[in-house]
């Protein structure tokens, strides 16, 4: 199969084999008006649907490059198509982000971004998790994300969200750079 993007070959694999799944990273930071670069795809996607996925990537020519209990990291050997990166969340976790998320078209293939509130939850997961490596790339995306989208910051409801994904510190960290 001949596919001009990862996008492509994502949306044929999901449809063919009915697996959800959810655009994050870089392409979601960049949906929400957010210019970053990014060298990858990044997709929230079940552990179940993940096992299925896995097949038909290498099918496709994806090999695994690393992959870990919440994390996966497949690269393409044969068409020089971009790194696909999977992050694995509960089968109720995701219904729950794709209900609150977006459809937009990424090189005329449908992908679902998660909702503003969503994505910086992620990322707030992200760091309270791996903050020495993450924190270069996340704290500066929560941050230009909450600025660039006029997002709430100052109220009760952002304090919770940052605690419950993130961390006191994490949230100190995220006012002081606003």
């Amino acid at each position: 199969m001949k596919y001009p993007t990862i996008f492509h070959l994502i949306a044929d694999l999901t449809e063919k084999n009915k697996i959800s799944c959810v655009l994050i990273g870089g392409f979601a930071v960049n949906y929400y008006k957010v210019s970053r670069q990014t060298a990858d795809v990044d997709m929230l996607i079940t552990k179940e649907d993940f096992e299925e996925i896995t097949i038909v990537l290498h099918k496709a020519g994806y090999k695994k490059d690393y992959i870990q209990e919440t994390f996966a990291r497949f690269t393409d050997s044969k068409r020089n198509l971009m790194d696909v990166d999977f992050m694995f969340v509960n089968k109720e976790t995701l219904d729950r982000i794709i209900t609150a998320g977006k459809k937009i078209s990424i090189a005329g293939q449908k992908v679902i971004v998660p909702s503003l509130n969503n994505l910086i939850a992620l990322k707030l997961h992200s760091l309270k998790h791996n903050y020495k490596i993450r924190e270069i790339k996340d704290l500066p995306d929560i941050v230009s994300l909450i600025r660039v989208n006029h997002f709430p910051y100052r109220g009760k409801e952002f304090k919770e969200l940052c605690l419950k994904y993130g961390t006191a510190k994490i949230y100190e960290r995220i006012l002081k750079a606003l």
